[in-house]
């Protein structure tokens, strides 16, 4: 137990490019961790693409020894995301310590998921040490920037702390507060192994490694242990700590953050949440901790290779993907125009993107990407059972459905107070609720709503910046699902219904969406011999109607003067020609209309 007392365990908080992977970087700086030759920036970001967008994706923690007042202390950093999609991962890595620092860029202000991030640590009631950052820069507003902290924290101002994580000011105040202010860890070292899992990630040697935070008991190698929620047993290869790399460790005790190498063979097995416990007889000795919850995707793609041949390929890629990131699934589907291709689930757009970015940069695939969609929860008549649907295709006969729920999302935008006009205008175009607004200070305001996901995911985020010329900043989370008066769209070409097209759209914006389809769609497709009806219907009522012209033969030029009937008799006879071809010709789609209307 005496060991623990000098064990501080601690996360860095903070809005994407607020200057918290520069405060990590100092902080291992001051504790000597990392020797200056080895030091570089953003040195906890591991993976090209963090470092090119200054955001961390993967979670990073790092293991640091720091001497104060003549005793030796044990910091252990957990560098966190900060953005919405890995909000789950946060909550976890949260759970793993006793304490938060709460990062605020003295240029910038709070912003929208410091206030999500700082929710979540004050639900797990960690210690959160307030610090403004960048204090070193000519434009830093360091006095505005602690009011709206105290607004929205209700500290003292004595309490905050200022800092730079470029030049290291405050650096060495901000480690001795949280030797400080953290309290130690409080698990005990005779009872069964207990450690959470704060995530996981693919070694090729070494299996799946385990990064844990040991709640009681203690491990080591040639353990046999066993994760309780995916009831997975393993032998362990090797514990160890993060200084931030790996070094191998003879136990882990109570207290500790750490990693075990599992030798398992797939992220699945190893969940972040889950617990590990040590097996004795076949039995696992302990329950398991509280709060694991199994991450589902909310938003659907799907993702087609530009080259048919490459179908394999992209599967092969997207399945060494799925090693590392327990939380992105897929399974193959096709589609009419773009062939073979894969729907895969992710956690919001942002790792949508990163998958994308990944498949790019270390696969060398350029994939084709449809609309992202949601969810659907679907209520049938005369039965109580909920079927859920991922696309407009699986949707059963409406004769047959009581009613459709979709996800519904709780929308936070922060925002300098004379862009709330514009605000107010861009929200009434979208299915959102009002909530309340909120002054931080007299210049920047919160404002809350409720909104379905679908009408987010897509284009919201860059209307935002439009509508407040960059300035505001979003975070948003999943309040549930809610039933909406939801119909499916058919788009129908030449009277031929074409199924890939199909949509779920609010019965209230069904014209202007179908409007929308149909001018795409009479664009892209190439014009016949006779005239093509594009339209968007629901049920039997078209909703939406465009006109593809036909190509035309002047059968009257050779005409010189004389009576009108003998034009009018050239003219019927074309007419008639046409609609013969009409009625033997039919309209092939290119792949390039398909994406047209299909892609973001």
């Amino acid at each position: 137990m005496e060991l623990q007392k000098n064990i501080r365990n601690f996360a860095i908080l903070a809005h994407i490019d607020h200057g918290k992977s520069t405060l990590a970087d100092r902080l291992l700086e001051v504790t000597k961790t990392v020797e200056k030759r080895k030091m570089k920036e953003q040195l906890l970001d591991q993976m090209d693409l963090e470092r090119e967008r200054g955001i961390t994706i993967k979670l990073q923690p790092a293991r640091m020894d720091y001497a104060l007042g003549g005793v030796e202390y044990v910091l252990n950093l957990i560098d966190t995301p900060g953005h919405v999609d890995f909000g789950y991962e946060v909550s976890r890595s949260l759970a793993a310590v006793e304490g938060a620092v709460l990062l605020v860029d003295a240029t910038k202000g709070v912003q929208a998921q410091t206030l999500s991030n700082l929710y979540l640590a004050i639900e797990q009631g960690l210690e959160i040490i307030p610090v403004v950052n960048k204090v070193d820069l000519p434009n830093a507003n360091v006095e505005k920037t602690k009011k709206e902290i105290i607004h929205v924290l209700g500290c003292k101002e004595e309490e905050i702390l200022e800092a730079s994580g470029k030049t290291g000011i405050g650096v060495e105040k901000i480690l001795a507060t949280i030797i400080e202010k953290v309290p130690a860890p409080n698990g005990e070292m005779d009872k069964p192994l207990r450690a959470l899992i704060f995530d996981s990630k693919y070694d090729t040697y070494k299996g799946v490694l385990a990064y844990v935070r040991i709640v009681d008991g203690q491990v080591k190698r040639d353990d046999i242990i066993s994760m309780i929620a995916t009831q997975k047993d393993s032998g362990v290869i090797e514990v160890g700590y993060f200084k931030p790399e790996m070094v191998a460790a003879g136990n882990l005790q109570a207290g500790d953050i750490g990693y075990i190498a599992t030798g398992l063979k797939s992220v699945d097995f190893c969940r972040v949440g889950d617990t590990v416990t040590i097996i004795k007889g076949g039995v696992p000795l302990a329950k398991s901790l509280p709060g694991y919850k199994e991450v589902r995707p909310v938003v659907y793609a799907s993702l087609y290779p530009t080259d048919g041949d490459a179908y394999n390929l992209m599967r092969d890629s997207l399945d060494k993907l799925k090693l590392n990131d327990a939380s992105f699934v897929f399974e193959p589907e096709s589609n009419p125009a773009l062939g073979k291709g894969f729907r895969c689930g992710f956690l919001g757009l942002l790792h949508l993107e990163i998958i994308k970015e990944r498949l790019e940069r270390e696969f060398n695939f350029t994939p084709t990407i449809t609309t992202p969609g949601v969810v659907y929860e679907l209520k049938l008549k005369g039965s109580d059972e909920k079927v859920t649907i991922y696309s407009a295709m699986d949707m059963p006969d409406p004769s047959n459905l009581e009613s459709i729920a979709e996800p519904y999302v709780k929308l936070e935008i922060i925002t300098p107070a004379q862009y709330l006009g514009a605000i107010m205008e861009l929200m009434s175009t979208l299915r959102s609720s009002y909530l309340n607004t909120e002054y931080l200070d007299l210049e920047r305001i919160l404002i809350s709503f409720e909104i379905p996901l679908t009408d987010i995911i897509v284009n919201f985020h860059d209307d935002l910046k439009s509508a407040t010329s960059g300035y505001a900043s979003m975070s948003y989370e999943i309040v549930g699902y809610r039933t909406s008066d939801l119909v499916k769209m058919d788009i129908l070409l030449a009277s031929e219904k074409v199924e890939a097209l199909s949509r779920i759209v609010p019965r209230e914006r069904a014209s202007s969406e179908g409007k929308k389809i149909v001018e795409k769609l009479a664009g892209a497709v190439p014009r016949q011999n006779f005239a093509i009806a594009v339209q968007a219907a629901i049920g039997g009522k078209i909703v939406a109607r465009e006109t593809i012209k036909p190509f035309r033969k002047d059968v009257i030029a050779k005409l010189y003067g004389g009576d009108v009937t003998r034009k009018n008799k050239l003219l019927d006879k074309q007419k008639k020609g046409k609609k013969k071809m009409k009625n033997i010709g039919n309209v092939q789609i290119p792949s390039e209309a398909y994406l047209a209307v299909l892609k973001r």
